[in-house]
Parts: structure tokens; C-alpha cells; sequence
């Protein structure tokens, strides 16, 4: 049997699994909370980047001032959202029909995945060139990604609306962020309008696979 076989036959099997890949991206969410909670200084939505929290140095670093006692929390949070990303998206390209255009968009996503991975291994204060590298491919190839997939897939049309729009609000999100066009929000704000949107998707496009099997399961149960 093939390894997309293989898959296949374990998506069949498991069904839930693949969404609970993405459903656990609240960890992120979770861990973000954390961490800047435990600086003895007040961190900044505005002013500090996600990364910050991950940074392993204590005091000025590119102009901010970075203290995270709990770096390492979120770095292996930054790690473990990679991992799932990745595997969800491999996981739930299953579930859909396989053509170009979502072989396409899950690809990026597990792109994203990798890049998000890297982030987790290499600290903004460590190897800046593979930092910017793993930061880059969730915020542009993921988001394209997410346009993408929003545009092909079959899934209701709220879904797709939310889809597309939330990868275009990153994207612009991202061009600011880039050119240093803050618009008010700051550093950090500029980079959660361009993260946030993308991490807000994984969970409810997990949610809504998750709650599609349940319907299925549902139907097969009363008929």
C-alpha cells in the first residue's frame, strides 16, 4: 500500500483527528498568554512582537526592550504548532477532493507549519536569518495558502467568504508589517494583523470538520 494510501485508510479510520491537529492551535493562544504574563515588566501588544516572548536574551534588542522568563514555553509552543499544522494539513487534505488547487493550498499550510517550526528552534535573538526565514513562510506562503484554499475547496460559502477575506486582511497585514507602515497599532500589532487572522482559521476550520463528522455520524445513527 502507498503512503497516500496508508493515510488515507487512517483518515477514514480516525476522522477526528486530523481537525484536532488544527484545533489544538489554542495552545498558541494559550502560551502567548502565559508568557507575557511572567515578564516583571509590562509587555506590549503594541509594541512587542510575538517573538519577543520566544527570545531567550535579557534587555535591548532591535530597539525593544525583551525580558521573557518563560522563552522556553514559547518556543516549544511555537514548535508544537508547526508539528500540527503540518500533520493537520496533511491529515485534512484527505477529507477533500484531491485536485490541484488543494493540494496546493495544503501544501502551503504545511509550509506554514515548517516555517512556524523554525521559528520555535532558532529565537529571533539566535540565527536572525533562519528566524525571518520560519516568520516569512506562515505569514505570506500560509496566508496565501489560506485564500487558496477558501477559493477551491467545497465547503459552505461562510466558510469560504471567511476563508478568503481573513488571508486577505493577513496578507495586507503583512505587506504593512514589511515596509514598516504601523498604521497607529505599533510593531506588535501590525504583526498580530498579519498572525492572528491565520491562527483564528486553523481552529474553526478544525471546529467545522470536526463538527461535519459529528453531523455525518448523527445522520448514519438515525436513518
Amino acid at each position: 500500500m502507498s503512503p497516500a494510501r496508508r493515510i488515507k485508510t487512517f483518515t477514514d479510520k480516525y476522522p477526528f483527528v486530523g481537525p484536532a491537529f488544527w484545533i489544538v492551535t489554542v495552545q498558541y493562544i494559550v502560551a502567548q498568554i502565559a508568557a507575557a504574563g511572567a515578564w516583571d515588566v509590562h509587555y506590549s501588544l503594541r509594541h512587542n512582537v510575538i517573538s519577543d516572548l520566544g527570545n531567550t536574551g535579557c534587555g535591548n534588542f532591535a530597539g525593544r526592550f525583551v525580558c521573557s522568563p518563560l522563552h522556553d514555553l514559547m518556543n516549544v509552543s511555537f514548535v508544537v504548532l508547526g508539528i500540527t499544522m503540518l500533520v493537520g494539513a496533511g491529515l485534512i487534505y484527505q477529507e477533500f477532493k484531491e485536485t490541484e488547487g488543494s493540494a496546493l493550498g495544503f501544501g502551503f499550510m504545511g509550509l506554514a507549519g515548517i516555517g512556524t517550526l523554525i521559528v520555535g528552534l532558532f529565537p529571533e535573538n539566535s540565527i536572525p536569518a533562519l528566524h525571518g526565514l520560519g516568520a516569512f513562510l506562515p505569514f505570506f506562503i500560509g496566508n496565501i495558502g489560506m485564500v487558496l484554499l477558501g477559493w477551491v475547496l467545497n465547503v459552505p460559502w461562510w466558510l469560504k467568504v471567511y476563508s478568503v477575506v481573513s488571508g486577505l486582511i493577513a496578507l495586507v497585514g503583512f505587506g504593512l508589517f514589511t515596509t514598516h507602515h504601523y498604521l497607529g497599532v505599533g510593531v506588535g500589532g501590525m504583526e498580530r494583523l498579519t498572525a492572528y487572522p491565520q491562527t483564528a482559521w486553523l481552529i474553526v476550520f478544525g471546529l467545522y470538520i470536526s463538527s461535519s463528522h459529528i453531523q455525518k455520524i448523527m445522520a448514519t445513527r438515525s436513518s
